[in-house]
């Protein structure tokens, strides 16, 4: 095991120009620091910082690396020397200055909390200082100077309003080699704080660091920062992306992630990992800004987060303030391996995921609709705090042994050809009326069932057997609206949900019924639906 360190990067663009920046930054964001964050063992963060001293280079990032020894493998190596087109043509415009350091040591407040465990919110604004003095004496310079910075340096740091961190670094690091030693120190504080105060001045005015300074240090450099932009491995950059041209959209080569430009048509489809390493596909789209409220969907079985493109066209449209959030649930794509059946713990910890790779702390709105509805209330009984309401359409609070049987014999129908399980499963989702009044609904449904990894469907749809949240739901803490088609299961689930509607929570939860639709409203009548949900959201 090496020692852990840091990989810092300064740019400094050649063209500083709106288009050029633009591009740059949803580069940064969206391609290059993503990528790099999907490989946690080496990179658990990475930060983005602006200069605030109007030196050069304006641009600084940040990435704690947990072995050193990482960044001679082929898994970081080839990530440089197999650049995409676009990130080639992007860094061909900018001065990069990218260096290793050794972590020699560090400091931090009574309670501190790393960056990538805080907010945006909180994040933002804090300020980085970075001194960088060159050694002279060889080793002996480097262990005196790292000495003073560890026992008396710091320590008077610590004592200045709004002190965060401090670390002690190394450069170049000992896996590059060479003669010419750094130790570079980087101190954390907080937006508001007492650089320039007493204690600061205190800190500057010691015996032993002037004997330092005589005797070990060649010359300093000192940077100031602030934060600006925090990573996550979900690319989420919508706001530069919204004001590249259409020819800038970015798509790669897997089809996995693809950036779509545009003022009116924003959007980023990409994907994070769940815990088990599988993947977890999204769209982002909506309002542009990062603090913009965000809606979350989550799919029924066999279907994928396509299934609410009218609803979303008409809530673009209606509510252009809400940031949209679309993901396909595990099984719709694969299975992890080895393969293990879905519960709807798994499932909701699969969201929980995402938003904290998409760093969204806590959503406006959840909206699921049959496995996705019981996926969304076991949201909000597990994670009550990352989402203010539910919209929870077309479920039941607790399975029964003749549907676990139902299941049990769809699987081995789509085992034998799956567009089969497809055409009776959409037959027996939709209301009559849609089936003969838009028959192009129901054969795109149909396509979109037929069109579901068979190995998926049978290993996602056990999240449905022998669930039971009958008990669980009465400590509901989360302001919530069941939903329901009024010709789902011929009118069934309307008297099962009127049933249970009453036992969510302290107050119970209101119930609409949607005229016209079966099992999935939203798809089948998207403009009552949203009628249904529209005071609510």
């Amino acid at each position: 095991m090496s020692n852990p360190g840091l990989l810092y990067v300064t740019m400094e663009p050649r063209r500083h120009d709106e288009e050029f920046l633009n591009q740059f930054h949803e580069w940064y964001q969206n391609e290059h620091g993503p990528t790099r964050l999907r490989l946690p063992h080496i990179f658990p963060n990475g930060f983005r910082y602006r200069a605030t001293d109007s030196l050069k280079p304006e641009f600084l990032a940040i990435y704690d690396v947990t072995e050193m020894r990482h960044l001679e493998t082929p898994v970081y190596t080839q990530l440089r020397e197999n650049r995409t087109k676009r990130e080639g043509e992007t860094i061909g415009q900018v001065d990069v200055d990218r260096r290793f350091f050794d972590l020699l040591g560090e400091q931090a407040k009574e309670g501190f909390t790393k960056i990538e465990d805080l907010s945006d919110r909180e994040a933002e604004g804090q300020v980085l200082i970075a001194v960088e003095v060159e050694v002279k004496g060889g080793e002996q310079g480097e262990k005196e100077i790292t000495k003073w910075y560890l026992e008396e340096h710091i320590p008077m740091l610590s004592k200045i309003p709004g002190w965060l961190r401090s670390r002690v670094c190394r450069t170049p690091s000992l896996i590059e080699g060479g003669d010419k030693v750094r130790i570079v120190t980087l101190h954390e504080y907080e937006k508001v704080n007492g650089l320039g105060g007493e204690e600061h001045k205190a800190s500057m005015d010691t015996k032993w660091r002037t004997e330092v300074f005589d005797k070990w240090i060649a010359a300093k450099h000192r940077r100031t920062y602030e934060l600006f932009y925090v990573f996550g491995p979900g690319p989420r950059e919508l706001e530069t992306l919204s004001k590249l041209s259409e020819s800038k959209g970015f798509k790669w080569e897997d089809g996995k992630i693809e950036t779509v430009p545009g003022k009116d048509t924003a959007a980023v489809n990409a994907y994070v990992y769940a815990k088990d390493g599988l993947t977890i596909r999204y769209r982002l789209e909506g309002n542009v800004s990062p603090k913009a409220p965000t809606v979350a969907f989550s799919n029924s079985l066999l279907t994928d987060y396509h299934m609410w493109d009218e609803l979303v066209a008409i809530l673009k449209a209606a509510r252009p303030d809400l940031r949209i959030l679309r993901y396909d649930t595990r099984g719709r794509h694969e299975v992890p391996l080895p393969p293990v059946p879905a519960t709807l713990d798994m499932l909701a910890d699969d969201l929980q995921t995402l938003l904290k790779g998409l760093r969204i702390e806590k959503l406006h709105a959840l909206i699921g609709v049959s496995m996705g509805g019981a996926t969304t209330l076991k949201f909000a009984l597990k994670y009550p705090e990352l989402v203010d309401r539910i919209v929870a359409c077309d479920f039941n609070v607790a399975s029964s042994d003749a549907n676990t049987a139902a299941w049990k014999d769809r699987i081995v129908v789509a085992e034998k050809n799956i567009r089969d399980l497809a055409g009776v499963t959409v037959e027996r989702w939709f209301h009559p009326h849609t089936m003969t009044e838009k028959p192009e609904i129901a054969k795109w449904m149909t396509d979109m069932v037929a069109g579901n990894n068979v190995e998926g469907f049978k290993y996602s749809c056990q999240a449905l057997w022998g669930y039971n949240m009958r008990e669980e739901m009465k400590g509901c803490k989360v302001n919530t609206l069941f939903v329901v088609g009024d010709g789902d299961g011929k009118g069934a689930l309307v008297k099962a949900m009127e049933g249970f509607k009453a036992n969510l929570g302290e107050k119970g939860a209101e119930l609409k019924i949607v005229p016209n639709a079966g099992h999935l409203p939203m798809s089948e009548a998207a403009s009552d639906f949203w009628e249904a949900i529209n005071e609510f959201l």
